[in-house]
């Protein structure tokens, strides 16, 4: 569905994206991680024949950007990071004028406006002048916008960018409903764990670059970092405390004695970790649970763009 081959954009000496492969299948949600400046929406600009790359190409169901943008634009909606609206129309009267923009006639734009305003739920504001509507409310207009001619591609640059807590939970469900009908969504977002809940894939950028490509878990396995480990023992704190110390691949350890527990990173591999546990059973340490914190997108993030190597 889409495939992105060497894509690169340079401004005279500063390269804001550099030699981007990627592949998506039909159906998939996307999401795009990356700092401000990583080359998300110069990436999103390019798909959407907003902008022409230096080098590489990307075809969007099998349609170039660089020599077929008109027939990439039949394929695909586009909601930038920053959108701008009419604001002496109502909401109806907007999705009208891009309808009849896009060559959808009048009768069948009488169906499709209805259907549209529904599915983000703006049915009650469809007589409402836009400038009158809050901007979570803008923001699902401007997605409906994006729909008006039924793309099978849907490009969403941050589009919860500023909105309060509720907005977002609505515009979390629309796109699980965009998902659930087949659209292939590319998404970018700062609000890293609604990102991880509705997507298949993330990708991380940074500097250009993607750095990490897969599902959230095929990315944290690509870190090469430190797990961290916590462990309950039902007494002797301190006689722990010192048998976790000896581990040349223990550090950090800290310990609460309140609750019994004794934490610390742990760069072994999964076959030290097993041996661990069992000379601390050898040793009689009285350990009744041992747990391995998860990291989530945004520790996987911070990690990655700290200079973490990945494979």
């Amino acid at each position: 569905m889409i495939e992105i081959q060497g894509l690169t954009k340079k401004y005279g000496s500063f390269t804001a994206l550099d030699n981007l492969n990627l592949s998506l299948d039909e159906g998939v949600v996307f999401g795009f991680v990356g700092a401000n400046g990583a080359g998300k929406s110069t990436t999103f600009s390019i798909l959407a024949t907003l902008l022409s790359p230096t080098s590489g190409d990307a075809f969007i169901n099998g349609k170039s950007v660089v020599r077929e943008p008109k027939e990439v634009r039949k394929q695909l909606g586009y909601m930038p990071d920053f959108f701008g609206v009419y604001d002496q129309l109502k909401a109806d009267e907007y999705l009208d004028f891009y309808g009849a923009s896009y060559g959808i006639s009048y009768s069948e734009r009488q169906v499709l406006i209805p259907q549209l305003l529904e599915l983000v739920n703006l049915t009650h504001k469809r007589y409402e002048y836009v400038d009158l509507l809050s901007r979570g409310m803008k923001q699902r207009l401007c997605l409906a916008r994006s729909l008006i001619h039924d793309p099978k591609v849907l490009i969403l640059d941050e589009p919860a960018s500023g909105l309060d807590p509720r907005a977002r939970v609505e515009m979390r469900d629309i796109l699980k409903h965009l998902k659930s009908m087949g659209k292939t969504i590319l998404i970018s977002s700062h609000i890293l764990p609604e990102l991880a809940e509705m997507c298949d894939e993330i990708g991380v950028i940074d500097n250009g670059k993607l750095i990490a490509h897969g599902n959230v878990q095929t990315i944290q396995e690509q870190l090469q970092g430190e797990k961290r480990i916590i462990v309950k023992v039902v007494h002797q704190l301190e006689k722990a405390r010192v048998f976790f110390e000896e581990n040349p691949h223990i550090s950090s350890i800290e310990v609460a004695d309140e609750k019994g527990e004794i934490a610390f990173n742990y760069r072994g591999t999964t076959e030290d970790q097993v041996n661990l546990l069992r000379k601390a059973m050898l040793a009689d340490i009285p350990i009744y649970s041992l747990t391995e914190e998860e990291k989530d997108l945004e520790d996987v993030f911070m990690a990655i763009t700290k200079g973490a190597d990945v494979k």
